[in-house]
């Protein structure tokens, strides 16, 4: 009987953490730089936004790796720096699982996700590009395969990015995947 008891209370636990797992900000896959730029599946909240933004390691060398990757195969870096606590990063990010995002991603960018914490982790990243931090989250940069921010007036602003249109995000991202790399 008390075997029984045991086994219970090791099932109702295992049983309570599974239904928080939704709110769980680390993913239940492993996620390489390959899988992130080629668009694997995050985890959902309940809502079913994409949570992708999580420490996998150092930041900073995945932003560089991204460059790299992104020089060598003629296509620009796309930095997403936000939070899953944030309700605009997990919109972007949403949008980036649709079809036609994935493929305008997949054939123009390098996608990379930075988490910020609360705005106080791996802000030296956004400062390396000319930005004074993440005033705002998301904070997106364009970034060519010299390094160059391609977009630095407007990689702030995404912090209403829940409440942009899916054409008017499609579009923007758009316009920087041209060939020049300018709007």
């Amino acid at each position: 009987m008390e075997l029984l008891l045991k086994y219970s209370v090791l099932f109702l636990f295992s049983m309570a953490l599974s239904a928080c797992s939704t709110f769980m900000t680390t993913p239940s896959v492993s996620m390489s730089q390959e899988n992130a730029g080629n668009q694997t599946s995050y985890p959902r909240d309940k809502h079913g936004e994409v949570l992708p933004f999580y420490k996998r390691g150092n930041d900073n060398k995945k932003v560089d790796a991204a460059i790299i990757k992104a020089a060598q195969s003629g296509k620009k870096a796309l930095i997403v720096m936000g939070a899953n606590w944030c309700h605009d990063s997990r919109s972007l990010a949403t949008h980036f699982e649709k079809p036609r995002f994935k493929r305008l991603i997949q054939t123009f960018y390098i996608l990379e996700y930075v988490d910020v914490g609360h705005k106080d982790k791996n802000q030296n990243i956004a400062k390396r590009f000319g930005l004074d931090g993440t005033g705002g989250t998301p904070t997106v940069l364009i970034v060519d395969g010299t390094g160059t921010l391609l977009n630095p007036e407007e990689a702030p602003t995404w912090r209403n990015a829940a409440s942009r249109t899916e054409d008017e995000i499609f579009e923007y991202f758009e316009v920087y995947a041209d060939k020049a790399g300018q709007p």
